[in-house]
Order: structure tokens, then sequence, then C-alpha cells
């Protein structure tokens, strides 16, 4: 069917579907698409170095753009604009004299590093000004205020080497090149750069440390591929030992310190079942504070009990899960997201002097004016007997029982989903789904026993999980069986389509958004940049041919039974268009329903406000005509005609 009918009639199909659905009348009201998918009120604040003032992102000419403000002011002012594209970070340069952003364009990734003085807003300076370069930000540290460092594949485009970058002047001076296999960079707390990782062709990862800038680089340990890499965080303040996370000698990624000298470690902090997933360091005296491990929800451990009573006071005053995002350079002022599962994000500013936090703003603050939905930490058996995690949200004002629902896949797959708010699944809940985010085996997050049992099951037991995943929905009574949906987006697009490929008769329909169809040609159109990482898909993936096309459900098109609906970016540098192309032709070859939407201005993900809103509004009228749930009657800027495929 071509989507002109389908979109045409979404409204009388919601309407007939609605003798299935839940009862309307015990749902909430529809939250508009709008307030879900449109452009944030306010979000990512970053306050200066001197701590007074805040850039932040918000809309200009309904675009995200950069904006300004003095702390106890009411100067707000935008700083710098990107009309075709929004500007989705930004942040000080380390004498708070700019503010810094990444953009690429048309979604290429290709990133450039720009500036712009607050003082004189004009047009931004591209500080990175060469085609077909992707530029990264390596390091600001306060305590050099004239240079930063940063990463650019300027010399060759398959590895990253450091330059020392004046964010003033532009000047760019090579610091430390790439020998041609270093995949990570990290720096002492000097700013120099001394330690690098390295891939081999095994998938096993070599930490490589220096004395000096000029010192000639060493081994300090080697991490087998069973181990799952190795992860360095940072240098001790005497310069002499290293911060790395790694699950060699336990099952989980514990935080170790490492002596640069004798390789001896100290374990610092770990869990048996979890991975520690991030270290915080503080600007002004370079030490880890704290380290975080993501159980169910987020849990925070002090490593510096100097920060003890700020992360109590915190935690007693500011809702939710919460991370510190920016501070000022003395470390007094610090700016806290919260998170929370039935509520929009909000930012809030602490003082550590007094020990009070404020909020400074709520991201989307109109969703305070829904009834939004609870999300519960899951678990399911596997039918090998694994347990699989995962977050299941239901629609509020109904019981959950026998509902359309959603088995939304994570991307990655090596990622993992995490509890609290997130637009999807309120979205879906709120138009009537119950909708569960699996974290299937290969996810990250709980330990190497349970990454390895993805290796080579991208149709396998990861495939099976999915399945499984909606087996125990519909054993606990809260899914009607035939009305399930799968759903997701870079990964969880290929897991949609293995899915409906290799379990034909196990999900009523599937919504793919820049999935891969065959995985031999992703793995010969990958970023050139990703070559350090070959091995890794190697390993993870499979290492030939036939181990690649077993597991592509390309060969197996013939084989979907359900209606599927693909979303693509044309200028994808991971998922290459070509992708979604070959499945989409395959289906129409075969007589199956299949609606394809390319936009031409975006690549792996939708980051423009226009193309989610009609490729959200075009799944909403797709899966009202398939699960029986609720649509809101799409708008006139919705239409997605002109990007029929």
């Amino acid at each position: 069917m071509r989507f002109r009918s389908l979109f045409a009639s979404a409204g009388m199909a919601a309407l007939l579907a609605g003798l299935a659905a839940p009862a309307s009348a015990a749902l909430p009201p529809l939250i508009p698409r709008d307030v879900l998918f449109g452009p944030p009120v306010q979000t990512g604040p970053v306050l200066s170095p001197d701590g007074k003032r805040l850039a932040y992102l918000a809309p200009s000419s309904g675009v995200l753009a950069v904006w300004v403000r003095t702390i106890g002011a009411k100067d707000d002012r935008v700083v710098a604009s990107d009309p075709k594209r929004p500007i989705r970070s930004a942040f000080w340069s380390p004498d708070g004299a700019r503010v810094l952003f990444l953009q690429d364009a048309g979604g290429d990734e290709n990133f450039h590093l720009f500036a712009v003085d607050p003082a004189a807003p004009g047009a931004a300076t591209d500080l990175t000004p060469y085609p077909k370069v992707r530029a990264g930000v390596e390091s600001i540290d306060y305590a050099h205020p004239s240079t930063i460092l940063v990463t650019m594949n300027k010399r060759d485009p398959k590895v990253f080497d450091v330059y020392r970058l004046n964010p003033k002047t532009g000047e760019a001076v090579l610091d430390t090149q790439n020998p041609g296999n270093v995949g990570g960079w990290a720096e002492d707390t000097n700013d120099v750069v001394r330690a690098a990782t390295v891939q081999n062709p095994d998938a096993s990862t070599d930490v490589l440390v220096r004395d000096t800038a000029g010192a000639p680089w060493r081994k300090l340990a080697s991490f087998s591929s069973d181990d799952g890499g190795a992860g360095v965080w940072g240098f001790t303040t005497d310069g002499n030992g290293i911060y790395i996370t790694t699950a060699a000698g336990a099952n989980a990624a514990h935080l170790f310190r490492y002596d640069l000298k004798t390789g001896a470690r100290t374990d610092v902090i770990g869990d048996p079942q979890y991975d520690v997933s991030y270290v915080a360091f503080s600007p002004k005296t370079k030490a880890p504070i704290a380290a975080g491990i993501v159980r169910d929800r987020t849990d925070i451990t002090v490593l510096d009990q100097a920060y003890a009573a700020d992360l109590a006071a915190i935690k007693a005053q500011v809702p939710g899960d919460v991370g510190v995002t920016s501070s000022d350079r003395e470390d007094r002022v610090w700016l806290v997201s919260s998170t929370v599962d039935n509520g929009g994000p909000t930012y809030w500013s602490y003082d550590r002097g007094t020990k009070k936090a404020a909020l400074l703003f709520a991201v989307r603050p109109a969703l305070a004016q829904y009834t939004l939905a609870t999300m519960q930490p899951v678990t399911y058996p596997a039918r090998d007997g694994m347990t699989i995690h995962g977050y299941l949200t239901t629609p509020p004002g109904v019981e959950a029982k026998n509902l359309p629902t959603v088995v939304l896949v994570h991307g990655g797959p090596w990622a993992r989903d995490q509890w609290g708010y997130s637009s999807y699944p309120q979205w879906l809940a709120n138009r009537g789904y119950a909708v569960l985010q699996p974290n299937f085996r290969g996810s990250t997050g709980y330990g190497k026993a349970f990454m390895n049992a993805g290796d080579r099951q991208w149709a396998g037991g990861m495939h099976t999980d999915l399945l499984d995943a909606k087996d125990w929905l519909v054993k606990q009574g809260i899914s009607d069986p035939k009305r399930v949906a799968i759903m997701g987006g870079s990964y969880g697009g290929y897991a949609t389509l293995a899915a409906l490929a290799y379990a034909p008769d196990a999900f009523a329909a599937g919504v793919d958004i820049v999935g891969p169809s065959n995985l031999n040609t992703l793995l010969a159109s990958i970023p050139p940049y990703w070559e350090t990482l070959r091995a890794t898909f190697t390993r993870r993936m499979g290492d030939t041919t036939e181990i690649l096309n077993a597991q592509s459900p390309l060969f197996k098109a013939d084989a979907i039974k359900a209606p599927l609906l693909i979303g693509q970016g044309l200028n994808d540098p991971r998922v290459n268009v070509r992708e979604s192309d070959q499945i989409a032709a395959a289906m129409r070859k075969n007589g199956k329903e299949v609606t394809y939407i390319v936009f031409p201005d975006e690549g792996h993900g939708f980051a423009r406000p226009e193309n989610n809103k009609r490729f959200n509004a075009a799944v909403e009228a797709f899966l009202a005509k398939n699960l029986g749930g609720r649509a809101e009657p799409a708008h006139p800027d919705e239409s997605v005609q002109a990007y029929l495929k």
C-alpha cells in the first residue's frame, strides 16, 4: 500500500480501531506531538568558567540555537544559529571569551568546531574549515585558558590526530600524531596527551602510556576481547597513575587505578553484576569525585568524601536520577540535570557554599499540563534461562491488560535503555500502547558475560530475546498477542527487520528507522574513521560472508508478512541509504506492504524537528491502523508525501 492512502485515512483508521483499543474515556488527553517532539523550550545549559554567564540551547525561528544570559539578569540573547539544522550542544572556551559548538551538514557527521564571541555575536567562525574532515573536542582545561585539544582526521581519514587549537585565532598545531591504530586518547592533569587505547586485530585492547609529551609510548596493560575492552578516564593528580574501567578479573567492569611504573592496580569501586558506567572529576582539583553504576536506576558513589555532603544535599532537593553536567572554574556552582519517569527533564543550579539547589528551568514545561506514564524496571526469562532486564511503560488510566503493545528496541547494539523520561515510550503510552524496552543480551552495563552472550547472535539470541519479550508480555496478560508491533532505530531497526523476517508470525507490524538489512554491505560502507574498531564488528557480528548473510534480513525478505514502515536519512554515514533501499525493493518485488520515507537532509536519525514530526505522524497513523491505538490527526505541515520513495 502506498503511504498516501494510509495517511489520508489516518483519522478514520483510528476511529475504527477504537473498537479494539483501550477505553479512550479512561485514557488521559492526547499529548500533542508538538509538545513531545517539537524543539525544547530550553536545554543543555553550561556555566561559564567564571560562573557569571550561562550558555544554553533554545529555539530561534523554530530551530535550536545557542543563547547566552548573564546570571541574575534578563539579557538572554541569541549568539549563534543555523537555520538549516539545530545546534545540539554548546560549551565555553577555557578563558570564557568564546562559546563553542560542533555542527555537521545534513547529517553527514563530519562535525566542524565553531566559535562565536557572545559580546559581539555575529557569524560563527569555523575553527576547523576542512572539507570531509570530522573534528571532536578532546579536552577543555580551565587551567590552560588559551588552548584546547581537538581531534581531527585531516591527515588520514581513518584515524584522529590531536591538535592544540587556539579558539580565539583558530590556529591549530599538531600535538600528537596517530601512528595508525589508536582509537582513543587521554591527557593528564596538565593537559598533556599521555595515554592511548589501541584495538588489536583479535579485538583485544592495549593501553599505551608515555611519561612526557616527547617520550616513547609503552604498553601499560592489555585486555582480552572477552573483557570487553577498557575505558581510560583520566590520570591521578600527581601524574603517576591512571584510572581505567575494565572487567578483567571480574564479571562487570570495575574502576581501577593503575600505577604507571609498575602496572599494579588498585580496585577503586565495582559491582559483581553491573558495570561502572562513568567517572566524574573536579575541574579544579582534577581528582575523581564520584562514579556511576546504572542498575535499574543510576546509583552514584562518592569517591572523594569532600563532596559527600554535596551529593547528599542534591539528592535531598532534586528529584529523580541526577547528574552534574557543568561547573565553574572554582568548582563552587554546579548545574545539575534531573530525570524522572513521569515528568519532563529539568535543570537545577546548586551552590556548594550554601548547599542549596534551585530550579533553573524545565526542558519541556508544557508536559506539566499532561498526565505522563510511569516506567517500571522489569525482568523476564529468556528461553535459555538468561535473565533479561528492561523497562515497561503502560498507559495511565487503564488497566494493564490485553493492551496493544510496542516492543521498542534500542540502537547500538552495544548500548542500553535507562530509567527516566523518554519521549517515545511516553508518546506511545499516551496513545494507548504498552511499551517494553528490553535490554537484550549484548547490551552494555550488565557485565561481560551478558555482553559476550550476544556475540554473533544478531539473528540468534539477541533476536529471540525480543520474541521472549513478547511472550512474557502475553503470559503476564499485559498484551494482546495479535496486536504487538516491534520498532527501533539503528540496531533497533535491524532488529525490527530481523523479527519480521525470521519470525514472520510474531509481530503485527514493524517500524524500522535507519536499520541495516544486509550486514555485509553495512560493514563495507562504514565510515573510514571506524576502521580502528573493525575488530569489534568482526568479533561481535561475524567474520565471514556466510555468517553475515545468514543474519541479514534482506535474504529472508520473502518471509515477511507484517506491514512495515521504514524511515531513512539520505546522508546517513553509518547505515547507508542502500540498506533501506534494498529491503524496500525486495518487499515490493514480493508484493508485500511497505511504506518507505527518505529525508534528503538527514543522516543517522532525524535531527530536524519538522522531519521528526512528519515521521512520527506517519508512525502514529501506521500503528493506529495496524494495532488499534489512538492517533492525533496529522497537521498540514506533517505530510510525508514529498518524502515517499
